[in-house]
């Protein structure tokens, strides 16, 4: 029997509901053949040799294209020049800063060398990453200017350091662009080694830290057939195409977006752009005309507001929009697709071609996933883990649901433990894309991985009588009240969060005055929807509480009782996040009323 979904939750009880569930998951598309990331790029450069890699943009605002033939050509010879300076045989080389070309440039020279690659989050703090480079044993660190500049040389003065952006060699910094012609030669005068070193396809090829305090971090070690494997079973239910282009917007060090980026796009032949920060999207959306980009809730949810915002502000705006998207329903459902029609200004808006959104890291409001299938931009909205590289749960290309993360992979096992009566338990899941190990850390790794191989991700979630899974929130999060009910703060917080007027939120337990536990919230107003509900240009910290006091009251009416938010504060900047946008619930500076 082919293990495509193990669920031990007690609704399915014969081997027939199993069976009908391991069929949901059965790939839709043959994927070609490929072991290692070597043969991934090198079948790229044979398949499209002539087709765009990527659209880059230089200092002077000039567009320029690179082909995977060229690609592959440079990743060689950045290669060779590295295993000319003696980095080989599983060196450890750090990657960090803005994304780009040369980002990605640097990752494939590093790991298609069998060497190990370290990618660094570029907004750490210089002490973290030192102390990652330090943990992770690096030699040689690629970097932009910007990071250059936060380092004190001295600190890491054992540490070779290549500049993505300087011409020359100097100061004790090398220029990336010269090391790729030096490779060139050397490539020229008959040096394979760099083309012919044997790749294991099961030795650790990345490492990646799982948060910036070093002294509480994990390194996650990830190999080439966990990249590979990921990347097979997601094309196998998602279609990209060569003619599709991508935007890259989060940050490259994350595997969510280096997964997709770096493997995804090779492997279908698509174009790669990069935006060049998050105030600039919906320009570089205009310029590139992408057709896919990979998003965090956060982003989604901002870009929606501004939208249906201005869809509002136009007479009967409103009216006209909710008409569009039933006739456009109507429509669809006998072959005729009129979202051009009703929503030309909007598609026009990303760039006249976007289709697919791919969005996970978050729970997300239904609504909005909705309201972006009416546009005629479809939202895959799934869920993955830095030690799964990443992806495991998905909605595909014959599942597009709005509440549930979807259903595993192809290949992937996932379960659910210990659940309540409710059916909520920790998420857990077997497949070949799960980390070998936590570097240098054998107990932390025995903590995750069970000895049946199972990884237990410490989030918590159910399953539906269909195989479809949603999340609850992390186990570590979980609020307990003094009757021993469960309060997932994540669902507090999705509620808040279709409130306008609420831009974020952080919902924690805390002891009240007579010792009992109260539910309580930290919250960052929107403050142009303040103004907007009150219908000033400025309003008062009374006025702001009042109207945040309603919304609160409003999420109340909405919950049960014993969930209800008891006691509130406001926040009057922004609340410290990750590169990814979630909010660092646990840093200090975020239980303040700053």
């Amino acid at each position: 029997m082919p293990k495509f979904v193990i669920i031990t939750y007690n609704e399915y009880e014969n081997e027939s509901e199993c069976l009908k569930l391991m069929k949901m998951t059965k790939p839709f598309y043959t994927v070609r053949e490929f072991h290692n990331l070597r043969e991934l790029m090198d079948q790229s450069a044979q398949l499209y040799p002539d087709r765009y890699a990527f659209e880059v943009k230089n200092d002077k605002g000039e567009h320029y294209f690179i082909t995977y033939k060229d690609y592959r050509n440079e990743i060689n010879a950045l290669g060779t020049a590295l295993f000319d300076m003696g980095f080989k045989g599983g060196a450890h080389i750090a990657v960090s800063g803005e994304n780009c070309y040369e980002w990605c440039l640097s990752y494939l020279a590093t790991v298609l060398g069998s060497n190990v690659i370290v990618p660094i989050d570029k907004e750490l703090s210089a002490d973290d990453i030192y102390g990652i480079i330090e943990k992770a044993e690096v030699k040689l660190l690629f970097c932009d200017n910007k990071l250059l500049k936060k380092l004190d040389r001295e600190r890491i003065k054992d540490v070779i350091i290549v500049n993505f952006r300087q011409k020359e060699d100097a100061d004790g910094v090398l220029s990336l662009e010269k090391l790729v012609s030096k490779g060139r030669k050397l490539l020229s005068a008959g040096k394979k080694e760099f083309l012919e070193v044997p790749i294991d396809p099961e030795k650790m090829c990345t490492l990646l830290f799982t948060s910036g305090t070093t002294g509480t971090s994990k390194g996650v070690m990830l190999c080439q057939r966990n990249f590979c494997s990921d990347v097979a079973l997601a094309m196998s239910v998602v279609k990209i195409s060569p003619d599709d282009c991508g935007i890259s917007m989060l940050p490259l060090h994350h595997t969510y977006e280096s997964t997709i980026i770096l493997f995804c796009a090779p492997y279908t032949g698509a174009k790669v752009t990069f935006c060049e920060g998050f105030k600039y999207v919906l320009r570089n959306m205009k310029e590139f005309s992408p057709s896919i980009f990979v998003s965090v809730p956060l982003i989604l949810e901002t870009v929606h507001r501004k939208l249906m915002k201005a869809v509002r502000e136009k007479p009967h705006g409103e009216f006209k929009f909710k008409l569009g998207s039933v006739i456009c329903k109507a429509a669809a459902k006998v072959g005729i697709d009129l979202k051009k029609v009703f929503f030309k200004e909007i598609q026009e808006t990303f760039g006249g071609a976007m289709r697919l959104i791919i969005c996970g890291a978050a729970p997300i409001n239904p609504q909005i996933l909705k309201d972006f299938d009416a546009f005629g931009i479809q939202i895959i909205f799934g869920y993955g883990l830095t030690e799964c590289s990443p992806l495991v749960i998905l909605n595909n290309d014959r599942l597009h649901l709005a509440e549930s993360i979807g259903v595993p992979l192809p290949e992937v096992e996932a379960k659910i433990i210990n659940p309540d009566e409710k059916g909520v338990g920790e998420i857990c899941v077997r497949g070949p894309m799960v980390m070998l190990g936590y570097y240098q850390n054998e107990e932390a790794t025995r903590e995750v991985i069970d000895e049946d191989g199972f990884f237990h991700t410490g989030d918590l979630g159910r399953v539906d009588s269909k195989g479809r899974f949603y999340i609850c929130g992390r186990s570590k999060n979980v609020i307990v009240t003094d009757n021993g009910k469960n309060i997932f703060p994540e669902e507090l917080e999705y509620h808040l969060s279709l409130n306008h007027v609420i831009a974020d939120s952080l919902v924690y337990g805390e002891e009240d005055k007579k010792g009992k536990l109260a539910v309580s919230a930290k919250i960052f107003p929107d403050y142009a929807e303040v103004k907007e509900v009150l219908g000033k240009d400025e309003v008062s910290d009374e006025e702001v509480e009042q109207v945040i006091k309603e919304a609160v009251d409003k999420t109340n009416s909405e919950v049960p009782s014993f969930k209800r938010i008891t006691r509130f504060s406001i926040r009057k900047t922004e609340f410290i996040k990750t590169t990814t946008s979630k909010i660092q619930r646990f840093k200090k500076e975020n239980l303040n009323d700053e």
